[in-house]
């Protein structure tokens, strides 16, 4: 029997991920259980109060939340449960996007935090970083800075050398998530007097350090994003994590690490904001009528229903990349990105659509989506902007569209293993020569679902412009048009993976179709964006407009999918 679309949400009133072992379930259940007795009441008032989470930062300590779950196993002292485990990683992401982004910031800036060290070959540092964990602490990723953002060549932190084998870190970094209480923190900087680059380093620093100062926490939020200023702070060669180009990558590889968790957090978010407005929805009477009997709403919440489970089924499969990446399979380097900037967009899309189906009530003191549609906003802009992330999509289109090759079939990666690759990423370089399987594949074998048999005709008219009238070298030095060539490769991309976890999951093809008209609309509108720009020369705009479709549309697929999103109402409310 397939499987329904609604199974693939999270729902804390029946939550069982039995697909992870029984120490994984007990801290996901027991994460959602500390959410629930806490009660919603506490939640929002907390919130709007701008109330530190200490309170959280406690429980997980106590329970060894983040320790057992960001711990390679190299560091585990023995300890079975503890590993690197992206498929869990990605759950408890879910679940702490679910009651906030407040609750999954601490959690995704201690992830970043420790990438520099994970990667790192200092076994003390290592150790400091295991030992610091185990002891409920968290960490910090002293990248950005006030002048200069995450641009690393221009580094103002500068490490003086010390006259006795050391050095001494002065400078300030800023934007720093957990920098105010984090007993590990990765900074990076730069060695005075030295030029190119061997002049970069990361190192271990520490909070609690006298020359350590706090200035100020940079957001109005419940959330602590410091700015914290070292004055001499004595580093050692203990506290050395990385030195040189080995620096630089690793920054870089951290960023592909963190930036993975920002869709599921998105997905937690859209997902707590739809069981909200659906109920409150459904069971508001306006004019005689729930607001529900009105077509637009309908088509509102079908649409948020089909884009939220798109953003699952996609992220969901990408774990399996991310999980059997090596030195010769790096096509998570393309799938990344892609959570990063679409999944997280289309968590605003989903947001924004229900947001306007509750209207005055989204603005309620009390209710989930106030929060959520002020905060979801955040997360297309952490770890790269939307702009970056695109940019970087754009270098794997010709291999990805042009130069399949084969590759063994990747399998769904639920299984308890320590993801130790994602810290032996290597140099951030050679992009161009990743290689990626026949996208075409999976579509062909979905050709029978109406809307994806649609959207393949859409992919193909991508190939037809790319081969017909080629970007020339200006237009390929333009990032406006780039950036909107792009987002139609990224759709395509969005799409395989979508399918291929559709198959994995044998899901029933009501919602797949509806998802994939959703798709279909989509790429119309890149089409037309593309078609407008200034860039576009004469041909290009004909084939661009050529892409435009309309998808299928069918009444009684549409009014199944529907009934799915309306036995949705009063499916989960949260504990007072």
């Amino acid at each position: 029997m397939s499987k329904t679309a609604t199974e693939l949400l999270v729902n804390p009133a029946g939550y069982d991920p039995r697909q992870f072992d029984a120490e994984t379930r007990r801290l996901l259940r027991a994460t959602i259980e500390w959410f629930e007795q806490r009660g919603k009441r506490k939640l929002t008032e907390d919130y709007h109060a701008k109330t530190f989470y200490a309170d959280f930062l406690e429980f997980a300590g106590q329970e060894g939340l983040f320790s057992t779950f960001l711990t390679p196993a190299a560091n585990a002292d023995g300890d079975a449960d503890k590993r690197w485990d992206t498929a869990r990683v990605a759950a408890l992401s879910e679940i702490l996007g679910f009651y906030g982004l407040n609750y999954w910031y601490p959690w995704q800036v201690t992830i970043l935090g420790l990438g520099p060290v994970w990667q790192s070959g200092n076994d003390v540092a290592r150790k400091r970083a295991a030992d610091a964990l185990a002891a409920g602490g968290v960490a910090a990723f002293g990248l950005s800075e006030k002048e200069h953002g995450a641009d690393i060549y221009s580094s103002d932190l500068v490490l003086t050398p010390d006259g006795s084998g050391g050095y001494r870190a002065n400078g300030s970094k800023y934007y720093i998530g957990n920098g105010n209480c984090a007993q590990t923190v990765s900074v990076f900087g730069r060695i005075d007097g030295v030029e190119g680059p061997d002049q970069y380093v990361f190192f271990y620093a520490d909070s609690n350090h006298p020359n350590y100062h706090v200035v100020k926490n940079v957001v109005p939020s419940q959330m602590y994003v410091a700015e914290f200023r070292l004055e001499d702070y004595p580093v050692h060669a203990e506290d050395m994590l990385h030195v040189g180009a080995d620096a630089f990558s690793a920054a870089l590889n951290t960023v592909n690490i963190g930036k993975f968790n920002l869709c599921f957090g998105g997905i937690g978010m859209a997902t707590h904001s739809l069981y909200e407005s659906i109920t409150h929805a459904h069971n508001r009477i306006l004019y005689g009528n729930p607001v529900t009997g009105f077509p637009h709403v309908r088509r509102q919440f079908v649409d948020a229903y089909a884009r939220l489970i798109a953003m699952k089924l996609f992220s969901d499969r990408a774990v399996d990349y991310f999980r059997s990446a090596s030195p010769e399979d790096r096509r998570y380097l393309l799938f990344n990105p892609i959570t990063k900037m679409k999944v997280t967009t289309q968590a605003q899309t989903v947001i924004g659509l229900v947001a306007d189906v509750v209207a005055a009530k989204g603005f309620e003191t009390d209710t989930y989506i106030a929060m959520a549609k002020t905060d979801v906003d955040g997360l297309p802009k952490l770890e790269g902007t939307v702009a970056v992330n695109l940019a970087l999509i754009g270098k794997f289109m010709p291999a990805y569209l042009f130069a399949p090759e084969e590759y063994e079939a990747v399998v769904t990666r639920q299984d308890a293993a320590d993801d130790d690759f994602l810290f032996r990423q290597g140099p951030a370089r050679g992009l161009s020569k990743v290689r990626f399987h026949d996208w075409r594949q999976a579509y062909a074998r979905n050709a029978g679902i109406p809307n994806v048999a649609r959207f393949t005709e859409q992919a193909e008219a991508l190939i037809q412009l790319l081969t017909e009238a080629t970007p020339d070298e200006k237009q390929q030095a333009d990032l406006d048009f780039g950036l909107a060539l792009t987002e139609l490769f990224t759709l395509v991309v969005y799409g395989q993976l979508i399918l291929e976890q559709v198959e994995l999951t044998d899901l029933e093809h009501d919602v797949v179709d509806q998802l994939f008209a959703v798709l279909v609309q989509d790429f119309s509108a890149a089409a037309v964006e593309l078609h407008g720009k200034s860039g576009a020369n004469q041909k290009q705009q004909e084939l661009a407009l050529a892409a435009v479709r309309r998808p299928v549309v069918d009444a009684q697929r549409f009014e199944r999918v529907w009934e799915q999103v309306r036995g949705l109402s009063g499916a989960y409310a949260m504990n007072p």
